[in-house]
């Protein structure tokens, strides 16, 4: 069995980040991801970072897709593509199944001092009538689609939900040449920054707010839909339905951790709606309950690619300094330089909950380890 010193499982901003500043101070790193290249959501990301030039406000999110993807390729990380992680055992051993073509599989175990869990987010799902018909697919799936796959989802496209995510893929779906017949949005205002709702708007697209879903209409495809809206107690106004025409359905109602290897992994879990559900609790070092097995990104909490790469960036110092390859000073000085800089992240209106959350992870660690102290 194959052994390294540190296994990261997620190869996007996070996971990146992570095994690139591990492997700079020496540490023999493998990056494991699924798909058949790295890069996680920044592959799919046309639009530009927000924030300040550390955090490479102005470039596109492939961009620095690119960008990591070199740096990890010019220090000489090893790379296993195709490769799902199917769980994590003894808290050292990755039972990886590899994708050698179409038909073929393999299985493989390797073992690892130190991991690093680093798989993102998954899409909630809304129900309504009709939401099982083909045609109506994530957010995040349709954004794939078009700017990864380059294949359009269809020619009218009715969104619901109006965080970040349902106004940018909006806009990306329009550019690319989709007619978006609305976004709906079940709570009194939109959810997500206000100057990615006003490129919509200035283009005439309109946002239903306090309006939700009743219906997806259609046998064997989504033909249309019918859209409603929403008393306080949730149930739906009579007499205010809406008939919308569209050939398909995204859904870009939020997303949760994914969590299932740290669960699968014994590390303890708390909730706080602001992470997006359950997380992984962690320490100053984006370390678990579970000694050797770290946490960056969307599977510790939900946040941006920015604050990915700065928790990635931790990890790997931390790691870097477990395996004997980095002084404790100067991992505090790289780990130091990576929470101010996600201080500043979390400064501001959009990122007091976040903050606040995080805060509560943290207290959460110290307050776990303390009892099996």
């Amino acid at each position: 069995m194959k052994e390294y010193e540190m296994i990261v499982i997620g190869g996007g901003a996070a996971g990146l980040s992570a095994a690139i500043e591990a492997k700079r101070h020496g540490v023999n790193v493998l990056l494991i991801d699924s798909n058949d290249k790295a890069g996680g959501q920044l592959v799919k990301q046309t639009h530009k970072f927000f924030g300040a030039k550390m955090h490479r406000a102005g470039t596109r999110g492939f961009n620095i897709c690119k960008e990591l993807l070199k740096e990890s390729e010019d220090l000489g990380v090893e790379v296993l593509l195709n490769g799902l992680v199917m769980g994590i055992y003894d808290g050292d051993t990755v039972a990886v199944d590899v994708k050698v073509s179409l038909t073929e599989h393999k299985l493989m175990m390797l073992k690892a001092k130190n991991i690093v869990i680093s798989t993102g987010a998954s899409e909630n799902a809304v129900r309504f009538e009709g939401w099982t018909l083909p045609g109506v697919m994530g957010a995040g799936a349709a954004q794939t689609m078009v700017n990864y796959r380059h294949v359009l989802p269809g020619k009218k496209m009715l969104m619901i939900g109006s965080g970040n995510v349902g106004l940018i893929v909006s806009y990306q779906l329009m550019q690319a040449g989709v007619e978006i017949k609305g976004i709906v949005e079940a709570l009194p205002k939109i959810t997500g920054w206000q100057v990615h709702a006003s490129k919509l708007t200035r283009e005439g697209i309109h946002i239903y707010t306090g309006y939700t879903i009743k219906k997806a209409h259609g046998t064997d495809r989504v033909t249309g839909a019918t859209i409603a809206k929403v008393n306080p107690d949730w149930s739906l106004v009579s007499g205010s339905e809406i008939e919308v025409d569209c050939d398909f359905i995204c859904i870009g109602a939020g997303l949760k951790p994914l969590t299932g290897l740290a669960h699968m992994a014994g590390c303890e879990l708390i909730y706080d709606k602001a992470l997006g559900g359950w997380a992984p609790a962690h320490n100053y070092n984006m370390e678990t309950t579970k000694k050797g097995i770290y946490v960056a990104g969307d599977a510790t909490g939900l946040e941006e690619a920015s604050t990915a790469i700065e928790e990635g960036t931790i990890a790997g110092a931390a790691i870097a300094e477990a395996t004997g390859h980095l002084s404790a000073a100067e991992a505090e000085e790289r780990k130091a330089g990576a929470w101010r800089r996600l201080a500043d992240l979390r400064d501001g209106f959009h990122g007091e909950e976040r903050l606040a959350a995080k805060n509560k992870q943290l207290a959460e660690y110290d307050r776990l380890m303390g009892v099996r102290e």
